[in-house]
C-alpha cells in the first residue's frame, strides 16, 4: 500500500470523524436543547442524554438553563401607600422556563433580555397591590396576602415569555430616608418614655420593699430584746436565787465576798486615789481579818 493511499485513508477517517461529532450532541440534565434548522426552531428536546442533528450550516443546536432563576428588583423606587406614605419595596422572583419556543420568539437565548422585560411587569404588580394597602397592611398584616397578589397577576403575563413563576417574595420594606428619622425619633421617644414608666414604677417598688424590710428589721430587733431582756431578767433571778442559797449558808462568808468584790470594783486602776478613814466601815473586812490598812496618801492636788 502506497503512502499517498494511506494518507488518503486517515484523511477521509479524520473528516468522518469531525463530520460525526458535528451531528452528535448531549443534552444535560439541567439543560434544553434547541434545535435550529436555517434560524428556525426545528426541535426541542427536554430528554437528556446523546441526540444527533444534521452538520452545520444545516442545523445548530443552542442550550437553555432550565433551573429556576432568582430576579432581584434593579433600583428601588418609592411606593405609596393608600394613606399617602412612601415606602421602598425590594423584591426577587423566581423563575423558570416552561415553554422554550415561546420564550426563545419573546427574548432570545440571553436571560438577560427577559430579565429587562420582567422587572417593569414585577414592580408594576407591586404597586398596584401597595396602593391598595396601608403601611400596617404592608408591613405586618396583609404581607403575605400582597405577595400572594403579586404573583397571581404575574401568572398570566409570565405566559406571552414563556416563563413560569414560581415564587414572589418582598425582601425589605422601609420608608424613605426623611420618613425613617421621622419614624426613629418617635419610637425612640416612645421608647424612653416607656423606660422612664419603668424606672418610676421600680423606684417605687423599691421604696416599698426597703420599706418593709426596715419595718420587719424593727421588729425583729424589738422582739430579740425583748427575748434577751426576759433571758437576762431570767438569768439575773437565777444568779440571785443561787447567790441568795449560797450566802444563806454562810451569812460572814457573803459579806466578805461581797466587800471583795467592793475592793475589786474600788481599787480597778494604780491612779485612782481616795481619801478614807482606815476605821471607817469600808475596811471592816480587812480590819477583822486582821489586817490593818496603813495611812493613805494625801489627798490629790
Amino acid at each position: 500500500m502506497s503512502l499517498n493511499r494511506i494518507g488518503l485513508i486517515v484523511a477521509g477517517v479524520l473528516v468522518a470523524l469531525m463530520l460525526a461529532s458535528s451531528t452528535l450532541f448531549i443534552v444535560d440534565q439541567r439543560q434544553v436543547g434547541v434545535v435550529y434548522a436555517l434560524g428556525e426552531i426545528k426541535e426541542v428536546i427536554n430528554d437528556p442524554g446523546l441526540h444527533f442533528k444534521l452538520p452545520p450550516p444545516f442545523q445548530n443546536v443552542v442550550f437553555l438553563d432550565k433551573r429556576i432563576q432568582t430576579l432581584d428588583s434593579p433600583e428601588t423606587r418609592p411606593i405609596f401607600t393608600a394613606e399617602k406614605k412612601s415606602l421602598i419595596i425590594d423584591w426577587l422572583v423566581k423563575w423558570r422556563i416552561s415553554q422554550p419556543r415561546q420564550f426563545i420568539r419573546n427574548n432570545g437565548t440571553d436571560f438577560r433580555n427577559l430579565e429587562s422585560r420582567l422587572a417593569p411587569v414585577v414592580q408594576a404588580a407591586f404597586n398596584e397591590e401597595i396602593t391598595k394597602r396601608d403601611v400596617r397592611g404592608v408591613l405586618a398584616t396583609e404581607r403575605d396576602k400582597v405577595m400572594t397578589d403579586v404573583r397571581n397577576r404575574l401568572a398570566d403575563e409570565a405566559k406571552a415569555f414563556g416563563i413560569e413563576i414560581v415564587d414572589v417574595r418582598i425582601k425589605r420594606v422601609d420608608f424613605v430616608a426623611d420618613i425613617t428619622d421621622s419614624v426613629y425619633r418617635r419610637m425612640e421617644s416612645e421608647r424612653k418614655q416607656v423606660a422612664n414608666e419603668l424606672r418610676s414604677q421600680g423606684a417605687a417598688e423599691a421604696e416599698k420593699i426597703r420599706a418593709d424590710a426596715d419595718r420587719q428589721r424593727e421588729v425583729i430587733v424589738a422582739d430579740a430584746y425583748r427575748d434577751a431582756q426576759k433571758v437576762k431578767g431570767q438569768g439575773d433571778a437565777t444568779a440571785s436565787a443561787i447567790y441568795a442559797d449560797a450566802f444563806g449558808r454562810d451569812p460572814q462568808f457573803a459579806r466578805f465576798y461581797r466587800s471583795l468584790e467592793a475592793y475589786r470594783a474600788t481599787f480597778r486602776s494604780k491612779s485612782d486615789i481616795m481619801v478614807l478613814d482606815p476605821n471607817s466601815e469600808f475596811f471592816r473586812a480587812m480590819r477583822d481579818s486582821g489586817a490593818t490598812p496603813g495611812p493613805g496618801p494625801g489627798p490629790r492636788k
